[in-house]
């Protein structure tokens, strides 16, 4: 930061601090180098690529205000910047584009408190009992309609100290102006109230105190009601703990990972969140980079505020949004809990303690196990377990549990799970609102919305030359050869090698091959090529149609699965500045699938999970994670010569003759023995408030 306030002169402002007409450092955050340039210092001893920083900086301060990206090196000791907006955006990017700030929000609800809310006195304390503390806004992005514009929706909902205001909406929502860089040049344009609009709140008190305006006054929550947190009994018994009898099976060296199976780097982007890098199995690279690209929500009422309401969730960020864990619920109360510094929003860095965690999860079921009872007696079997790493995004309403889970026989599984509170509107049309979802309380519609996440997967499969297979069944006729008279239908294989991107590129709704993988160019010990399978887990979400002004920027959730050859220039699906300008997306995944051959090619695969949300009583209070869980598996598909898991130590096996209660026989009888007592647990803390 001092070297950039340096290079940038003293007009630079504090971005905590700053107005929309400021100069201000937005973010800060790790440059990735090139693949190439990484993979050459990994695999072939080249030195390190040079550390370099993207700084994000808004310049409101000068005759024509834009947002500039400029990389910044080498690090720790910089010395050159380096403007690669164009490069990077292909164009300047214009400053209505910016993500807003948490000032602009500050100063948008003190406009509203200070300068529109006086307006109506009589209206806000007869029918909400506002007092000057008990409304909060809750705002609707894109703001506008157009690309330029910077109007945005707010909704009032009630504010009582640790209940979700999200359940609460009044029914009063403002659409606010704040194009302009001056505050004082701020306006509300439109008022909307129970269905109607009004000029301003003005308007509105006018009709309240000559007694024409139909009200549905709205009492304030209580502090343990139905929206409260707060637990509704007694203390009782602990849930049941998972611990490792012998010690955890991995280590945590900074951001690096290592266990007996597994070794991976784990980073966490400002705005995209969790990734992870240069993961190997048992010493073999199996993927390059593995990250969560995007995370959008799309949601429908009738009522201005939550009809607009498309929201991209790397504009607020992913990772600056990931809040501490809690030991014991978040994550299992033994894991490796690992503090993340971030630099966004203000000019100094951040620590946000314990906001990834580390562990091993016992999933109480076999991996595999066979019980054989035909011609001899014998069992054998493996319990499944899993190397996690997991964060939390809380993102307004929502929380985001993400984790990427590495297996013991090679497989890699991304998923997120969705909880937290549900978006509403204020119920006031019945059945007419019931037609974009449900009633969960007084006056409170749950909203129906989707949910869709995208995945990038850059897989590199006995290297970066790489191909896409496509296998499945078909059923087919044949005479039974001992007896021509009868017929009997055989499945049979079908296999093709996907050569070009238009061939990869799978709508969401359309069926996937079967069995879909990256293949590389060495073979198996039984002569077949290795490679990796796709399996998309998700229910099926909906897109919003081609024909929407918006969809261009959203269009990577066209595809539940789409491979392309790799480019750095297509290194991510999404932008920050999208939600500020849905309409003129700079670069449109879609454009990324242009036919080009991946016949042994650098291979990406994007995959889009994505669900429907119709909310329900049982969403109050909260979402529950069940249910509600999409993802991906990377499984190997003739990687190895058999299922590596046969090696993990924890494999048993025994024989009929065999006394399966002693430990040299049977390693789980241990157990009794190496668990007796309580074992050694870290205190709790939690410093995230």
């Amino acid at each position: 930061m001092s070297f950039l306030t340096q290079r940038l002169g003293p007009g630079l402002v504090d971005a905590a601090q700053a107005r929309p007409s400021d100069n201000c450092v937005f973010s800060v955050e790790l440059q990735l180098p090139p693949k190439a340039a990484a993979l050459a210092h990994l695999d072939r001893g080249h030195p390190p690529p040079a550390r370099e920083a993207l700084a994000i900086v808004f310049f409101g301060g000068q005759p024509q205000p834009n947002v500039s990206e400029l990389v910044v090196g080498p690090l720790p000791h910089p010395s050159y910047i380096r403007d690669v907006t164009v490069e990077r955006h292909g164009a300047p990017l214009p400053y209505h584009r910016r993500p807003m700030l948490g000032t602009e929000f500050a100063q948008m609800w003190k406009h509203l408190k200070e300068v529109e809310l006086p307006k109506a006195p009589v209206f806000l304390a007869s029918v909400f009992n506002y007092n000057g503390s008990t409304l909060a806004p809750l705002q609707a992005t894109p703001s506008g309609l157009r690309s330029g514009d910077r109007t945005t929706w707010i909704a009032l909902h009630h504010n009582i100290s640790g209940v979700g205001i999200f359940l609460h909406p009044v029914g009063l929502e403002l659409l606010l102006d704040h194009r302009a860089l001056d505050p004082a040049r701020w306006a509300v344009q439109q008022v909307f109230y129970l269905g109607r609009y009004y000029a301003d709140l003005g308007q509105l008190e006018r009709e309240f105190k000559a007694g024409r305006l139909e009200v549905v006054r709205v009492p304030l929550p209580l502090p343990n009601g139905a929206s409260s947190l707060r637990s509704r009994s007694s203390p009782g018994p602990l849930p049941p703990l998972q611990f490792s009898p012998q010690g955890s099976q991995y280590t945590v060296q900074g951001n690096l990972v290592v266990s007996s199976l597994w070794t991976f780097t784990f980073g966490h982007g400002v705005f995209s969140g969790l990734r992870i890098f240069d993961i190997r199995f048992k010493g073999e690279r199996v993927a390059y980079e593995v990250s969560v690209q995007e995370c959008v929500s799309i949601y429908g009422a009738d009522s201005p505020k939550t009809m607009m309401t498309r929201y991209l969730d790397s504009s607020y960020g992913l990772g600056r949004n990931s809040r501490g864990l809690v030991r014991g619920v978040d994550c299992p109360y033994q894991s490796t809990m690992v503090d993340i510094h971030i630099l966004v929003d203000k000019g100094a860095v951040q620590r946000l303690p314990g906001a990834v965690c580390v562990f091993e999860e016992a999933q109480g079921l076999p991996l595999r196990r066979h019980h054989n009872h035909l011609q001899s007696h014998f069992y054998g079997g493996l319990a499944s377990s899993a190397l996690v790493v997991r964060s939390v995004s809380s993102v307004g309403n929502y929380d985001y549990i993400w984790d990427f889970v590495l297996h013991p026989n090679g497989a890699l599984e991304g998923r997120v799970h969705a909880t937290g509170f549900v978006n509403t509107a204020f119920l006031s049309r019945g059945e007419e609102s019931l037609l974009f979802g449900n009633r969960v309380g007084e006056h409170v519609l749950g909203t129906v919305h989707t949910h869709a996440f995208h995945f990038k997967l850059d897989l590199d499969v006995t290297g970066q030359k790489n191909w896409v297979v496509a296998e499945d069944v078909v059923f087919k006729p044949v005479a039974a050869p001992w007896n021509p008279e009868h017929q009997l239908q055989r499945p049979q294989l079908t296999r093709q090698v996907l050569g070009r991107e238009d061939l990869t590129a799978f709508s969401l709704g359309s069926p996937l091959p079967r069995y879909l993988y990256l293949a590389g160019n060495q073979t198996n010990a039984w002569g077949h090529r290795r490679g990796y399978r796709i399996q998309v887990h998700s229910p099926l979400g909906i897109h919003i149609p081609l024909e929407s002004d918006m969809e261009r920027a959203l269009s990577w959730g066209r595809y539940q699965l789409a491979v392309t050859r790799r480019k750095e220039e297509e290194s991510q699906s999404s932008s920050i500045y999208y939600q500020n300008d849905i309409w003129t997306p700079t670069i449109a995944f879609a454009d990324f699938i242009n036919n080009e051959t991946l016949l042994g090619e650098d291979l990406v695969a994007w995959v889009t999970a994505s669900f429907l949300h119709i909310p329900h009583a049982e969403d109050v209070p909260n979402t529950v994670t069940l249910g509600n869980r999409a993802g991906f598996l990377l499984r190997p598909y003739n990687f190895f010569d058999e299922d590596p898991s046969i090696f993990s130590p924890g494999s048993i096996y025994f024989e009929k003759g065999q006394d399966a209660g002693l430990c040299s026989v049977n390693p789980v009888a241990c157990i009794p023995h190496l668990a007796t007592c309580v074992p050694d647990l870290p205190p709790f803390s939690y410093q995230d408030f």
